[in-house]
Parts: C-alpha cells; sequence; structure tokens
C-alpha cells in the first residue's frame, strides 16, 4: 500500500516562518484536508510535495521514492489555485496540454473528460470566451484523466457551483476507493466522507 511520508519540515518566505518540524503520513485511499489562515503557507505546503519549491529542510518520499525522484514526480498530479489555461487555445487543447505534460492522453479520453465536468459541446470553444466556472471545469477535467497516485489540489471547488462541487467530490472519492490519495486546500465545506484534517 502506497504511503505519503514528511518528515520534519520546514518552511520560510523571507523572514516569515510559515510551518516548522512539520510531520505527517497520508496513506493509499486517505483525503487529507489542509486548513489555515490566509498566509499559514497552504499553497506553500502543495507546492512543495509537488516538487516545485523546496522547503529549507525536511524530507518527502513516496514508498521511499524522495520527491525529486522519476518515480516521484510520475505519480503527482498538481492543480494549482489559479487556472493557468490558454485563452488562445480551446478547451480540449488546453486539458491536452496539462494533461499531457506526464504522458500523451488519448483524445477521446480527453473529450468525455470535458463531459464528466459538465463541458459536452465545449471541446473547441476557446477559454477566452468561457465563463470562470466553465475555466476551472476544464482544469479539473485533469482528474478524470489521470493515473497519478498522488493528488495535490489547492482550492479546486473555487468558481464552482454546487453541482461543479459534487462532481468533483465524487471524483475525489472514487480515486482514493481505488487506493489513491489526496491532499487539498478549501475556504468551503466540503462533504468529503473519512477526511483527515491538517491545520496550518
Amino acid at each position: 500500500m502506497s504511503s505519503l511520508n514528511v518528515n520534519n519540515l520546514n518552511c520560510q518566505r523571507g523572514y516569515n516562518q510559515l510551518f516548522s518540524e512539520l510531520s505527517f503520513k497520508v496513506n493509499a485511499g486517505d483525503v487529507l484536508r489542509i486548513t489555515g489562515t490566509n498566509g499559514s503557507g497552504k499553497t506553500s505546503l502543495l507546492k512543495i510535495l509537488a516538487g516545485l519549491n523546496a522547503a529549507e529542510e525536511g524530507d518527502i518520499a513516496l514508498d521511499n521514492h524522495p520527491v525529486k525522484s522519476d518515480e516521484y514526480q510520475s505519480e503527482v498530479f498538481y492543480l494549482g489555485h489559479l487556472s493557468a489555461l490558454s485563452a488562445e487555445l480551446t478547451s480540449i487543447e488546453n486539458l491536452e496540454f496539462l494533461t499531457g505534460l506526464n504522458k500523451s492522453i488519448d483524445q477521446h479520453l480527453l473529450v468525455k473528460a470535458l463531459a464528466q465536468v459538465g463541458l459536452k459541446g465545449y471541446e473547441d470553444e476557446y477559454c477566452a470566451k468561457l465563463s470562470a466556472g466553465q475555466k476551472r471545469r476544464v482544469i479539473l477535467a485533469g482528474l478524470f484523466v489521470s493515473n497519478a497516485k498522488i493528488w495535490l489540489l489547492d482550492e479546486p471547488f473555487t468558481a464552482l457551483d454546487p453541482q461543479g462541487v459534487k462532481i468533483v467530490e465524487e471524483r475525489i472519492s472514487k480515486h482514493c476507493a481505488q487506493g489513491g490519495l489526496c491532499l487539498f486546500t478549501t475556504h468551503q465545506d466540503s462533504a468529503l466522507p473519512n477526511q483527515k484534517v491538517l491545520a496550518l
């Protein structure tokens, strides 16, 4: 059974110590909700776990593979709190680019993923013409094609209506039921069952 192990993690931004000696373990099947006030280090923690930023001290490993290893990185799906879409690309072109960073994905799976987040018929719509919620759904469609074990989701429910939130929560629950693990931040209430909470 896979597990993400974090030991004695320290993070400082400028003169501000965000967190220190942070240790926790997330096992396959677990959902970890990361809470805290603005500026407490939630986004910084997810970026460190994704290997995008470095911590001042500490160790991170998935099944004994360190965070910078190819084995670890191939098992990470990171979703930032900003949409990170190109307005000049269509929905499916953006999704193809975002999900193709780790591997190539069949076109019909991308079409199906967009339909699963309520964007059927929007495959060829330029993202410049989409609403904020629709843009968010394009990004979240990546959850329906990702085979990564670790999902790191920063404010995944931002700009979503209640139906969109339900779709994402059901997808996260299915991912974890199949042996994946998920760490996410949110300022909203979450109905995800059996979630653990890490307060920063």
